[in-house]
């Protein structure tokens, strides 16, 4: 029995001795397995020596240095494949690469510069291994904007030729690209059929400047003129003798430019007569040509229901009416805004004229339109704080000439040149940090946008330049304009200098740069550019004796009327 005991115990002990060597073995495997290096790696990286927290960077130069630090050395021979850098297109940009600290850091640059405003993606992919053969656990795609090439992407031309180069260009939109069939101004280059009523009166304006400065003939002039006036007088529907907003070129049909807005809009009416009196004024020969065009011109002006828009005889002039929804807009004509040339233009029509009163109740509201505050350093007479987008010193002023202009409201010399420099001052101080803005590149007004379309003003900065902003206001900040001018087609012309002369708008923070161009921002460039060298539009509507009187009855002085 003792020995039986004896005997199981031993057997026991051998046993437990035995497994306790199996699980000693296999224990030792085990830990080997444990403390085997890990190969993988990950990344941290710098652009110019930041990190902003995010994978977008806007590098003002045009070689950034995008350096990679890794938790382990690399495979070089894996970077080929596994760093990439592309353009917005797609294709590859060549790179070049150093390594540093035992190859725990990759330096990469772009071999050339980069094109300035475009955007480019370096891609640190998966097929980037680590020198033990370990995966990059967290592989990157970052987006690097560039900046300015401050390179002259044109040659240095005088100043004076480069007024009269852009003049050249931008009136190429509405003489190559107007409508064959009417002659009237496109809304836009990609509107087909679709023509503008008060883009085509700064169109006649701008023909008239052709003439002048030599770029078409006095008879090519006047035969596209007798087109345009043609066909306003034979195919077009007016609405107690106003113009609708847009027009079928073909046909002369209305287009709606809303659906309550089919029929008249005054002010587009208003914008049409300006640039037709304006050409009255200067084909003012003796043959039967000119006479007929300077008749049929009167006879539309004459036809304009001007009083019949204040609406049952109501104080206030109202912009739309329609055959379908009567008034049912609704909306007047209250200053301060680019409408006071349709007031204009009523009080001086000879056939249905409106009363002063219609002016100082409707249009001044009783002087409720002033303004008096003082914005980035500079006192403003009239309209919203800040001055609003700039196309509303514009519009009006293509044709009457503000300088010396006063009336009981207001000082219009004082009001068009303190409006502009104060969109000036606002850019050059720049509070909304947007890239680009300065000195030479400035100016918010109503343009496209990525998009869509807006009225930019300091009170509404999207972070978009509209060329026109600045170059149609060459007659009030001449000095302002022109630095703007050389910005936009030395150093950034090979973005925005097009066939019909600079696009409508463009963004540097985010690099967009509009396809568009615009019959109402294209055609104030040139009229004012004109106005600025030689007064041509200003004398010429000035002129005209309809206008002489009822700017007077108005109570408007200047030693223009």
């Amino acid at each position: 029995m003792q020995f039986i005991f004896i005997r199981v115990h031993l057997k026991f002990a051998f046993t437990l001795l035995a497994y306790s060597a199996l699980l000693f073995s296999t224990g030792c495997k085990k830990s080997k397995t444990e403390i085997a290096t890990n190969t993988d790696t990950s990344l941290s990286f710098t652009v110019n020596d930041i990190y902003n927290g995010t994978l977008k960077y806007n590098v003002t130069n045009l070689k950034p240095v995008i350096k990679f630090n890794f938790t382990e050395a690399i495979n070089t021979s894996t970077v080929t494949n596994g760093a990439l850098l592309t353009d917005a297109l797609g294709s590859s940009v060549p790179i070049t690469t150093t390594y540093q600290d035992g190859n725990k850091t990759l330096i990469i640059a772009p071999q050339s510069d980069f094109k300035s405003f475009s955007t480019y993606s370096l891609n640190i992919t998966a097929n980037l291994k680590s020198a033990g053969g370990g995966n990059l656990i967290n592989p990157v795609n970052i987006t690097l904007v560039s900046g300015l090439d401050n390179s002259d992407k044109f040659a240095r031309i005088t100043d004076d030729e480069l007024l009269t180069l852009v003049q050249r260009q931008t009136f190429k939109y509405f003489w190559d690209f107007g409508h064959p069939t009417s002659g009237l101004a496109r809304e836009r280059n990609t509107s087909g059929d679709i023509v503008t009523t008060g883009g085509s009166g700064f169109g006649v304006m701008a023909i008239v400047t052709g003439v002048s400065r030599n770029f078409i003939t006095r008879p090519e002039g006047l035969a596209r003129i007798q087109k345009m006036v043609g066909f306003l007088k034979n195919n077009v529907t007016r609405y107690h003798g106003a113009y609708p907003h847009w027009l079928n070129g073909v046909t002369g049909a209305t287009i709606p430019f809303s659906t309550k807005d089919n029929g008249a809009d005054l002010v587009e009416t208003s914008y049409l007569m300006q640039g037709l009196i304006t050409a009255r004024q200067y084909f003012t020969g003796p043959d039967a040509a000119e006479t007929n065009l300077r008749n049929d011109i009167t006879s539309i002006y004459n036809g304009i229901e001007w009083s019949w828009f204040r609406k049952d005889g109501g104080n206030v002039l109202y912009w739309h009416w329609s055959p379908n929804y009567n008034w049912d807009l609704n909306l007047p004509l209250q200053g301060w805004n680019e409408a006071l040339n349709t007031y204009i233009m009523a009080a001086a029509s000879p056939t249905y004229s409106i009363p002063k009163s219609v002016y100082d109740l409707g249009w001044a509201r009783s002087g409720a339109m002033k303004n008096g505050n003082s914005y980035y350093g500079v006192q403003l007479p009239l309209g919203v704080a800040n001055g609003g987008p700039l196309f509303l010193e514009h519009y009006t002023f293509l044709g009457v000439n503000p300088i010396g202009l006063v009336d009981t409201y207001a000082n219009y010399e004082t009001q068009t040149k303190a409006h502009t420099q104060i969109n000036y001052n606002y850019c050059v101080a720049n509070p909304a940090k947007n890239i680009g803005y300065g000195p030479d590149c400035w100016g918010l007004t109503a343009s496209d946008i990525p998009n869509g379309y807006a009225a930019s003003s300091p009170t509404n900065d999207l972070g978009v330049i509209a060329p026109t902003a600045a170059l149609s206001s060459f007659p009030y900040t001449p000095t302002e304009s022109m630095a703007a001018l050389k910005f936009f087609y030395y150093k950034l012309g090979d973005k925005i200098w097009k066939e019909y002369g600079f696009i409508d708008a463009f963004k540097l923070n985010d690099p967009w740069f509009a396809t568009s161009t615009l019959a109402i921002d294209q055609g104030p460039i040139i009229i004012m550019i004109e106005n600025h060298r030689s007064k041509l539009l200003w004398n010429l509507f000035m002129s005209a004796p309809e206008i002489k009187t009822g700017m007077k009855n108005l109570g408007f002085t200047s030693p223009n009327l």
